[in-house]
């Protein structure tokens, strides 16, 4: 009788198992897009024709299938290759309230739509790209994503060409190294509404001194000449302006312009006697454009300064409150005081929640340690290269974008990629697979240099779940950071790093702290084994914040490529020992991790959820209405993946007195949700001065100034800001 064979799998029935796996990916996004028969593709729901006969205009016409519409808000329409599209002529729509979007306009059954156009000299072909978006209004209620058409027709005889003589003003000049109409800023989707693109405030340095500040996100830039100053004071007027030398830009119709980028300050003085006044108004005439993007029409902003310090904006275009204004160069704290609080935040992060799950790998590198002096010292060491290496890359990364503090969160593959990185660590300490070598010959030399580098990156990986946590102390240093020199910028981050990584270094350099080290022995096994399961619930928690950031579809995603990583770990293991072309299978389930990941980058936001029972949702223009009628107001910034946050929010913002305070004050609770990018939350959190969320500011009833909380919320710190802002 023949013996009974167990067989292994073969290289052959593995790659037809990763084909399967692979053809379940591919129609996955079909299937999740479109999971009712009874639900239309988009183009058949919203059938678009095209009428390109009338030379400069374009004439669209959809067909609405039955229980569809169409939004007329979300109708954009952007030329490309000598295309100038501009602002198209629609009809009135139903009105329409929607939970999500609010009063709204919609059109059932037709509509038409006229977009004027011009062409640039040998254009040959009118291409522009057609946006808009629709809902199914019947079971199964669905809302489409934005959907895009790219449109390519032949031009009709006699179209208008764009005049290409020198214009005689700049401003017609900016329109055409924009690429857009200098009347009609915001019709490129890029570009930011004139206000936020270009904030400017002013204060008196001295009761003869001004101070006068635009402030640019990264890729926009003021024009020096294009820009006037009016002093509306009797009897007074400007000095010279003593501009900074700015960056020399290469205009095609004016040669060489000087223009600024990021942040200009500009002293000027005040000529008169200013003994009798406190306050003086200044308008200021100004343009600009967005680098390889829209220029913008010459913008006009009327300020009053209090010539005792401070500066209130008053103009139409501008569509929040002024922040609290002080120069730049006026630091809140010294160099040595912002050194101390930020090592102390460092060291404190070592006891926030996020920090935790990693801090039990490294407990259970020095464990392994064992009683070697040697050992734990290059342990911690290791782990503090890694550790001050990141929050130097990180430092370098927030002071040369303007990023905040805990911004790569918002990027939902950098979440999905953490989430899986967390997993595999877990996978690891469950014991599913080894990575680097084993307790028994950490003496050889692979395996001490193997170690090494698991400390390190051990420390790098604490760094970046622990920037979503801000540890007391962590704000004021990281605004000294943001508005001191790069170099004093740069140690801030250091003692960061250092405060993170100092508990590990007094274990390794302090004998009578390595003395209340357990002894290592086969106990370590089972330890290490419950420590994953802090590890799993971080990639839980990663998750969960995936959800709220791309819908349910994007965790679907992910757990497809967390199976998939599994998987390949677990042959790993097994393909240890065996021969290379069956470690290079691995490989294989590896890929097919990726493919999910592809997806989940390339889908878009979910349309914003009605702001909770109780909040309003912050933007800039509903912040200057409650002000206007002289509502106080409590502005929350927050992130479902700051830490901080959420804790300030369970222990103060969603108790009942919170609630009843709020009652009490006659106060609004605005809340503005900054886990996805949102240009209106990072302009006020740059207002402020402030490196990331959590941001609390508290304006008053009067119109005053707001007052900026600290990020660490108590009951009665709320209870007094909101009280002395109800007066």
């Amino acid at each position: 009788m023949q013996p009974i064979r167990f067989i292994r799998p073969t290289a052959r029935f593995i790659a037809l198992a990763w084909l399967l796996l692979a053809l379940l990916l591919s129609g996955m996004s079909s299937a999740w897009a479109q999971d009712d028969d009874n639900i239309l593709p988009v183009t058949e729901a919203y059938k678009l024709k095209a009428d390109a006969s009338t030379p400069g205009v374009l004439k669209l016409h959809w067909d609405i299938a039955p229980d569809y519409y169409l939004y007329r808000g979300r109708m954009k329409f952007t030329g490309a290759d000598g295309v100038t599209a501009g602002e198209a002529r629609l009809p009135d729509g139903a009105k329409h309230h929607d939970e999500y979007l609010g009063d709204v306009e919609i059109y059932h059954h037709e509509v038409e739509a006229s977009v004027p156009y011009t062409v640039a000299p040998g254009t040959q072909r009118l291409k522009i790209a057609v946006r808009y978006q629709g809902c199914h209004e019947v079971e199964p209620k669905i809302c489409y994503p934005p959907h895009t058409e790219q449109l390519d027709l032949a031009l009709p005889a006699g179209t208008a060409q764009a005049d290409t003589a020198a214009p005689q003003t700049l401003g017609s000049a900016l329109a055409q190294l924009g690429g857009t109409s200098a009347s009609t800023p915001g019709t490129d989707a890029a570009a930011l509404p004139a206000e936020q693109a270009f904030r400017f405030e002013a204060l008196a340095r001295a009761p003869n001194q001004l101070l006068l500040r635009w402030t640019m996100p990264k890729g926009y830039y003021l024009y020096r000449d294009q820009t006037s100053l009016h002093l509306n004071a009797a009897g007074l007027k400007l000095g010279q302006p003593q501009w900074p030398q700015g960056t020399v830009k290469q205009d095609p119709h004016f040669g060489n312009v000087t223009v600024y980028f990021d942040q200009v300050e500009l002293p000027v003085a005040i000529e008169g006697d200013t003994s009798k006044l406190k306050q003086v108004a200044i308008e200021a005439s100004f343009q600009g454009c967005q680098d390889g993007g829209l220029c913008y029409p010459l913008m006009s902003r009327a300020v009053s300064v209090d010539l005792a310090g401070g500066a209130v904006a008053t103009g139409e275009a501008v569509a929040g409150p002024a922040p609290e204004a002080r120069p730049a160069a006026t630091l809140d704290v010294s160099l040595w005081a912002a050194l101390l609080l930020a090592l102390g935040g460092g060291l404190v992060l070592n006891l926030m929640p996020c920090v935790l799950p990693v801090l039990s790998i490294k407990a259970v590198g020095l464990i392994e340690s064992g009683e070697s002096p040697a050992h734990r010292r290059r342990h911690a060491l290791a782990y503090t290269a890694g550790v001050l290496v990141s929050f130097v890359v990180l430092g370098l990364v927030i002071l040369s974008l303007k990023a905040a503090w805990g911004a790569q969160l918002q990027k939902p593959l950098v979440v999905a990629t953490l989430s899986l990185v967390m997993l595999a660590v877990a996978l690891s300490m469950s014991g599913v697979v080894q990575f680097g070598a084993s307790l028994g010959n950490t003496g050889s030399g692979l395996a001490s240099r193997a170690g090494l580098v698991g400390d390190f990156f051990t420390g790098v990986l604490a760094v970046v779940v622990a920037s979503p946590c801000t540890a007391p102390f962590m704000g004021s240093a990281l605004a000294y950071a943001l508005a001191a020199p790069t170099a004093q910028a740069m140690l801030v981050f250091v003692m960061l790093g250092l405060g993170l990584a100092l508990p590990f270094l007094a274990v390794g350099y302090v004998p009578a702290l390595a003395r209340l080290l357990p002894r290592p022995g086969a106990w370590m096994d089972t330890l290490k084994q419950v420590l994953a399961f802090p590890m799993y619930l971080a990639a839980a928690w990663l998750a969960w914040v995936l959800a709220n950031q791309r819908g349910a579809d994007a965790v679907g995603l992910l757990l497809v490529a967390s199976v998939m990583l599994a998987m390949a770990l677990w042959w790993f293991e097994r393909a240890r020992y065996r021969s290379t072309g069956a470690r290079i299978l691995t490989v294989l389930p590896l890929l097919l991790a990726l493919a999910p990941l592809y997806y989940l980058a390339h889908l878009p936001a979910p349309v914003a959820a009605a702001a909770a029972e109780g909040t309003v949702a912050f933007t800039p223009a509903r912040l200057a209405e409650l002000r206007k009628a002289g509502t106080p107001v409590f502005v929350d910034m927050t992130a479902d993946w700051c830490i901080t946050c959420k804790a300030n929010e369970h222990a103060v913002l969603a108790t009942d007195a919170f609630r009843d305070l709020l009652k009490r004050t006659g106060a609004v609770y605005m809340k503005g949700d900054w886990t996805n990018e949102d240009p209106d939350i990072t302009a006020f959190l740059q207002q402020y001065h402030t490196p990331g969320v959590p941001l609390y500011v508290v304006f008053p009833k009067n119109g005053g100034e707001g007052r900026k909380l600290p990020t660490v919320l108590t009951s009665s710190l709320v209870d007094e800001a909101l009280t002395e802002a109800a007066k």
